[in-house]
């Protein structure tokens, strides 16, 4: 049963928060993490984050006018409550689930996410450029950026700010500092000092002393300078923003109410320059199970209210391909001391928790700086080390031009790992590993795979470390294998060269990456309508296995390709290599089957794929489409 909510219940907009007295915001903001608790334990989701920030969100929309002001989320994902008071609250139990809300903040959804967001660090380059065209158009509305301490980890949020004071006076970024990794709060007296730097009176008193101290000698100026620095750094802590042209302020409580909005309404009123508000908060705050988790529930799966048990996945069959990865780089850093491993902010998200176990001193989490952790790995490779850069699909996008540059130009052997490879499910657009085959492919002398299993996986791990001479890449997608053997210690491959899994006669389906499975059932279907299939695994899709190919293209009246990733991949780079071997020219039918050309969203991973074309009946209605058949007749064709 929902919880009682009597104040929430009143609240369909912002508008209806900025109704409200202060003193009832409070019980707002404690219904409103209510609210949030209860949805995501039917839906699951990202939960300790968005807890953090209830009071945060309650205050910032209490005291800006939203969507006229604008407010901008960092990631979105603590932005569950953001949701619940701009109107969504009828829907927030659809959350990640197909046509429900999304995970993130999303434009298209409301006019309360004026920017989407689900990678880190965007916030703030995207709010200034709000205020440049605010600024432009002579308006007058307020930007607000909220950011958390780990995505300012990142090199963008800094360009964003070293950029803001040459580009407006008017912004306010808040640091959502949510594991107190800058500075704590100091009780009663962290909100005071927060409240009076805040204020008018004493930003009055800072800049009549420094225009007083124009007029003293240099000795003089450069003492009172360096004494208004360490004073102010005293205080605030804040000397590192202000040097990038911020005004700094904080940091505060973030679940104390009145102080938030005290500050915040002083910060409003600053328009001669940008402003920080360093805002403490803890995540999971308010709920018992989240705030004693290690993890904070950052991300959850249904749970039980009461007690915070999370409902036990079905018993899987396999182990997750990520683990295995993680595994069989344990077992090869056994034996070479030159393996290292790299994670961007996402050690159990890539398993190199599991690999920092073993070797603490030879895993390096660089936090959410993807372009960094490129660029690191080539400078191990350069100096002699064998990097293995494990990074999500979705997020190695971030540090591509690093790839190219640092990477490939000067064929260092840096290994990337590449997560999540393919469709994400709840996930969504956002996360789906797409783009990772084109990308990679397109470069010269990288190589890329995709394991089709488990095993093939530990077999790519142990051909990425021998591989000594160029960037190599393998890819692979969340969740469970498919429950095949994996050696003790995988032999790596030969480079270049695929497999026949079945023989057939009439179509060739040429699998790259973990639809191998889907492929196999599809012969299955075709062979009980009279259709003899061959079925292949390519493994690589650079460099190609030519000579796979032009058997296949010659033995077969149609070739089909099959890949997780979108238009331009596996299936482009075989067509190339049929044009150019003039095999195109015999009447070879051809089909490639891959990702849709649009932006997925959000759904259980099964459906997205049959939504795709990319499970067995898909794989089969592209089949009997190149072999010029439908489902009810076959006759006349080869068995």
């Amino acid at each position: 049963m929902p919880p009682a909510t009597p104040l929430l219940d009143t609240v369909k907009s912002p508008a209806d928060v900025r109704r409200l007295a202060e003193s009832q915001l409070k019980q707002l903001a404690d219904e409103v993490r209510l609210e949030t608790i209860d949805a995501v334990s039917q839906t699951g989701g990202h939960l300790g984050a968005g807890l953090g920030v209830v009071e945060l969100t309650v205050a910032l929309h209490y005291v800006y006018d939203t969507p006229r002001d604008i407010l901008i989320w960092d990631v979105g994902h603590q932005a569950y409550p953001h949701k619940i008071v701009t109107g969504r609250r009828d829907r927030i139990r659809t959350l990640r689930q197909a046509g429900g809300l999304s995970g993130f903040t999303k434009r298209t959804e409301s006019e309360y996410d004026p920017f989407g967001a689900a990678h880190a660090s965007t916030s703030i380059s995207a709010a200034l450029g709000f205020c440049a065209a605010r600024d432009q158009e002579g308006r007058d509305n307020k930007v607000v950026a909220v950011i958390g301490d780990g995505s300012m980890s990142a090199g963008m949020a800094y360009e964003a700010m070293n950029n803001a004071c040459e580009t407006t006076k008017q912004l306010t970024v808040i640091l959502n500092d949510n594991d107190m990794s800058i500075a704590p709060p100091v009780g009663g007296m962290s909100a005071y000092l927060a409240r009076m730097v805040s204020g008018g009176g004493y930003r009055s008193i800072r800049n009549l002393g420094k225009a007083v101290t124009k007029v003293f000698p240099r000795p003089l100026q450069d003492a009172a300078r360096k004494a208004e620095e360490f004073a102010r750094g005293m205080v605030t802590g804040g000397t590192f923003f202000e040097e990038l042209g911020f005004y700094y302020v904080g940091p505060i409580d973030g679940h104390d109410m009145d102080a938030l909005v005290h500050v915040l309404q002083n910060v409003r009123e600053i328009d001669d320059r940008p402003v920080l508000v360093h805002v403490v908060t803890q995540k999971g705050k308010g709920y018992a199970p989240a705030e004693n988790a290690a993890d904070k529930y950052h991300g959850v799966v249904k749970f039980d209210v009461v007690t915070g048990k999370q409902a036990k996945p079905a018993q899987a069959t396999a182990p997750q391909y990520t683990k295995v990865f993680a595994q069989e780089l344990i077992k090869h850093a056994e034996i070479d001391p030159k393996i290292v491993a790299i994670t961007a902010a996402m050690p159990s998200g890539t398993g190199l928790d599991l690999f920092g176990q073993r070797f603490p001193d030879r895993t390096f989490d660089v936090g959410i700086a993807e372009q960094h952790a490129v660029t690191f790995a080539a400078g191990l490779a350069a100096d002699g080390m064998k990097p293995f850069s494990a990074i999500y699909s979705t997020f190695l996008q971030r540090g591509y031009d690093q790839v190219v540059h640092d990477v490939a130009i000067q064929k260092l052997p840096v290994r990337f790992a590449i997560d999540r490879a393919g469709l994400v499910g709840a996930d969504g657009a956002t996360h789906a590993g797409s783009f990772d085959i084109g990308f990679m492919g397109a470069l010269p002398d990288m190589v890329v795979m995709a394991a089709a299993d488990e095993a093939e996986l530990a077999a790519m791990v142990a051909t990425a470390v021998a591989i000594d001479d160029r960037p190599s890449a393998f890819r692979y997608p969340r969740g469970e294998g498919v429950g095949v053997e994996i050696p003790a210690l995988a032999n790596p491959l030969e480079i270049g060269k695929g497999r026949i899994v079945r023989e057939g006669t009439a179509v060739a389906i040429l699998s790259f990456g973990t639809r191998l499975a889907e492929s196999l059932k599809a012969a299955d279907m075709l062979a009980a309508r009279g259709l003899s299939a061959t079925v292949a695994d390519a493994r690589f899709a650079k460099p190609l296995d030519i000579d796979l190919i032009l058997r296949l293209a010659r033995e077969h009246e149609a070739l089909i390709t099959v890949e997780e990733g979108a238009m331009g991949g596996f299936g482009a780079f075989v067509l190339q290599e049929l044009a150019r071997h003039g095999a195109l020219d015999r009447g070879l039918k051809v089909r490639t089957l891959t990702l849709p050309d649009l932006f997925q969203d959000q759904d259980k991973p099964e459906a997205m794929y049959a939504q795709a074309g990319l499970d067995a009946e898909g794989i089969v209605r592209g089949a009997l489409s190149a072999l010029g058949v439908d489902n009810a007749s076959v006759a006349g064709r080869r068995a």
